[in-house]
Order: structure tokens, then C-alpha cells, then sequence
């Protein structure tokens, strides 16, 4: 029998999930996880998220941060792995100084870097998706990657998580995305960051895994070793298709897994 992590997990302290840290650990308990790592979104900027809709405000994340670590210490059977999701402003570098500030200050171990913005414009909120009709796909998808490659070198991030996001909602260009892909398997390498295999997508329009097989494919290539998460937003998402994640890394030519601990460490999960 496999053994089940999942390194992305969301509560409801960030506006737009329900479920407690407790319940959160509660239901990978139920699951059969072995460990996982709990990665609530930091705080936004005011005009980024208006309505506190994204994101928590920092006193919630610190309490968050602080409930997190209890329960590492009092849970049994399940590995409870501080970590934190920040977004990549390059716009406005302050704002992502300032998440990553508060993380070291919150003692956050496993830090996801993640581009959910471009110049303002949140790309994948379900909210509101009609901007999309005004944009060139073609051109989206082109900057979304330049910004993933320097956050994936920016030295911040442990985890890149769902790499090929822009596609979410059903969007692809309409050339050949290999020398795109390459180049972002390839900034990958070149910082020693690993890649997360999201089962989110599997619950979005597009169903299908992020990152999808060709991209997965390149990053095996490029020797860049990956991990696995749900990015669940609710209990009942914990762990979600995590097999299919397995089983999809199995078929791009990977035989194991990380499940990150912090400073560098891993411990390795066998498919």
C-alpha cells in the first residue's frame, strides 16, 4: 500500500475555504495521510483583495500559523508540516516582501510560490472570469510563464505550486507550448525547486492535473523532482485523487515523490 501525503491544504481563515486547521488534520487522519503540510494563503494587499475574499488579514495568519503548530505537536499518525502559499507581485515587489517577512516571522517551514496575478489582475477567481474575453490568451499564457520562471529563481520558494494555472478555466494557447514548457522546466532545475503535481484541477473546468502531462513530462526531463497536493479548500478535498497525481508522476518516468520537512529536508515517498 502507497503511502499518502498532501502538501497543499487551505482553512478557513483565507475567506474562501471552510474548515478548521483542526479539521483539516482531522479529515488527513481519516484519510490515511501520513503527512502533510498545511499552506494557508498570506495576506494580501488591500486592493488586491477587497472584499478579504483571498486572503487572511495577518493576525489570522498567525493564529493560523500558531494552531498549526500545536497540532504538529499533538497529533499522532500524521507528519504536520508548517507552510504558507505567497503570491508573486513583481509589479510591486514590496507587497511580496512583505508575505514573505510575515512567514519567517510566523516560523512557516515550506513556502509555495505561486503567480495567481498579472498587474493586478487575479486570472484564476471564479468571480469573475469576463476579463478573459478581453485578453489574448495567446499573450497570457506567455507572461504567466516569464513571471513562474522568476519566481521559480527568485530564491523564495520551496514549491511551485500548480504550474500551469492560466489554463484553469479552460484557456490554452494556440501555438506550440514546448519551448515554453522547456523553459520553465529548465529555470526550475536551475534553482533546485520543486514542482507540485495539483490534483485541483481535476475539480476546475479544465480536468486535468496542473501541471498537465506535457508539462509534467518536461519537468522529469529537466531532472526536476516534484511533490503532490490537493490544494484543498474544504475537509472533504483532503487528499483528494492523490493516487492520480501518483500514478500520472509514475507514467512521466518518476519513481518517487518529496514530502518537503523545512530547511532543505525531504523525505522521499516511493511510487
Amino acid at each position: 500500500m502507497r503511502e499518502l501525503i498532501d502538501c497543499h491544504l487551505h482553512t478557513e481563515a483565507c475567506g474562501h475555504a471552510s474548515g478548521t486547521v483542526a479539521q483539516m488534520v482531522s479529515a488527513a487522519v481519516f484519510a490515511g495521510l501520513t503527512g502533510i503540510v498545511m499552506t494557508e494563503h498570506l495576506p494580501l494587499p488591500a486592493d488586491l483583495d477587497p472584499g478579504e475574499y483571498l486572503s487572511p488579514k495577518a493576525e489570522q495568519f498567525s493564529r493560523y500559523a500558531q494552531e498549526v503548530r500545536g497540532m504538529a505537536e499533538r497529533v499522532k499518525g500524521v507528519d504536520v508540516v508548517l507552510g504558507a502559499e505567497a503570491d508573486w507581485l513583481p509589479w510591486r515587489m514590496e507587497d511580496t516582501d512583505a508575505q514573505l517577512l510575515l512567514a519567517r516571522e510566523a516560523g512557516v517551514d515550506i513556502i509555495l510560490g505561486s503567480v495567481h496575478s498579472l498587474d493586478g489582475w487575479v486570472f484564476d477567481d471564479p468571480t469573475d472570469t469576463s476579463e478573459w474575453d478581453r485578453r489574448d490568451v495567446d499573450a497570457v499564457w506567455v507572461q504567466y510563464f516569464e513571471r513562474w520562471c522568476d519566481a521559480a529563481q527568485s530564491g523564495h520558494f520551496d514549491v511551485m505550486a500548480h504550474p500551469d494555472l492560466p489554463k484553469k478555466f479552460g484557456h490554452r494557447p494556440s501555438f506550440d507550448t514546448a519551448e515554453l514548457f522547456a523553459g520553465a522546466a529548465q529555470a526550475a532545475a536551475d534553482a533546485g525547486v520543486l514542482i507540485e503535481v495539483s490534483t485541483a484541477g481535476l475539480r476546475k473546468p479544465v480536468g486535468e492535473l496542473y501541471p498537465g502531462p506535457e508539462l509534467l513530462a518536461a519537468f522529469r526531463q529537466a531532472g526536476v523532482d516534484i511533490t503532490v497536493g490537493s490544494d484543498a479548500h474544504e475537509p472533504g478535498d483532503v487528499g483528494r485523487d492523490i493516487l492520480v497525481a501518483y500514478d500520472a508522476a509514475a507514467a512521466a518516468g518518476y519513481g518517487r515523490v518529496a514530502f518537503p520537512l523545512g530547511q532543505g529536508e525531504v523525505r522521499w515517498v516511493e511510487l
